[in-house]
This record gives C-alpha cells, sequence and structure tokens, in this order.
C-alpha cells in the first residue's frame, strides 16, 4: 500500500526567517510552529539560579551560558532550551552549534514534549552531553547523560542533597543551588517534617 505523505508545511529556514517577525516565543516541531508557554513565577526564579549557578562556576573561556538559545534537532525541528552551555560563537547565530549541556524546567503543559519528544530529538545531537530535565514542584533534577562514544542516554535523578556532575563543562552544581528561593508545593516545610 502506497501512503503519500504530506510535505511539510514549513521548513526549518521559513521557520527562522518567520520566527524572527513575532511577538510570542516559538519553536519548531519539523513541519509547523509551536506556540511556547509562558513561565510561571516559580519557572523564572529556577531558571535564574540555573543561570546563576553555571556563572558563578563555569570558567572555560570557549564556552558560553545561553537563555532560549536555538538548537537545531532531529529532522527539521528547532528547540529552544530553557538554558544551554556551548561552544562560545557569533552574536548573530539563530541556532547555536555545539551545544554541550541543555536545561529544560519543566511544568504541567510541557512535561510531556520535555521528557519524550525533546529526549528523543536531542539524542540527534551529537555535541550534546548532558540534558538536564528540572522539576518545579520538588527539588528534582532527572540527569541524562551521554558517555563519549555511546549513543545512548543513562538516566539518573539527583535530589536536594547531591550534587549535578557536569564534567563535560568542568563543573558541579548541588541541587539546592537550583533551588534558592523557590517555594515547592509537594516538599513537606521544615515545620510539616518535625510535628
Amino acid at each position: 500500500m502506497n501512503i503519500a505523505l504530506r510535505p511539510p508545511a514549513m521548513t526549518r529556514e521559513q521557520f527562522l526567517d518567520w520566527v524572527q517577525r513575532q511577538e510570542g516565543p516559538f519553536e519548531f516541531d519539523g513541519t509547523r510552529p509551536v506556540p511556547m508557554s509562558p513561565g510561571t513565577r516559580r519557572h523564572s526564579r529556577i531558571l535564574t539560579n540555573i543561570v546563576v549557578a553555571l556563572r558563578s562556576r563555569l570558567r572555560a573561556p570557549n564556552l558560553e551560558i545561553l537563555v532560549e538559545a536555538g538548537l537545531a534537532t532531529a529532522g527539521e525541528a528547532v528547540r529552544y532550551p530553557d538554558v544551554t552551555v556551548a561552544a562560545r560563537g557569533a552574536g548573530d547565530d539563530l541556532l547555536i552549534p555545539d551545544t554541550r549541556v541543555a536545561f529544560e524546567v519543566i511544568s504541567p503543559s510541557s512535561e510531556r514534549t520535555d521528557r519524550l519528544v525533546k529526549l528523543r530529538e536531542y539524542r540527534t545531537v551529537a555535541s550534546l552531553r548532558r540534558y538536564l530535565i528540572v522539576e518545579q514542584y520538588r527539588a528534582a533534577v532527572t540527569v541524562l547523560e551521554r558517555r563519549e562514544g555511546e549513543n545512548e542516554w543513562r538516566a539518573c535523578v539527583r535530589l536536594r542533597g547531591e550534587m549535578l556532575e557536569m564534567p563535560e563543562i568542568g563543573i558541579e552544581i548541588p541541587v539546592e543551588d537550583l533551588y534558592e528561593g523557590v517555594d515547592l508545593p509537594d516538599e513537606p516545610t521544615e515545620s510539616a517534617e518535625a510535628e
């Protein structure tokens, strides 16, 4: 049985041209623009903490920290991870080559995409060594890492009191640093633990 595939509604190049003229943020799933949900105050605090934690530790002059920088993934897709660490490059790049580490702060509306779709797409980015999925309601980070010479990802979860090791960029960050000043509704408070 022959099935005719519908051509993409838009190419990656068309998307990159189109998205520069939009007011709201969009990603590209390989065929069409997908609106990105606005972040909450909690999301913004965690995002800020990630950037501060990276900035205070990253000493490699050939690497830079970027917020919502374009990453070309599987097929024609374009994603904008919350935070990335990549090789230093030109100021006008729309897509950032040589991205080493990507962070996504998940929310209920993005959880399926961040855990399943983006993981599958990020596996196709040869330079990407580590993908960190940061929870928004409890201090927990799912760490997916690809070791040198391997194509498969290994997964583990890091909790409060543990370290996020990132040898590919030469730093470690305590999980609790990502949650400084953040109220976490799914974690017991100190007073609730004392009862």
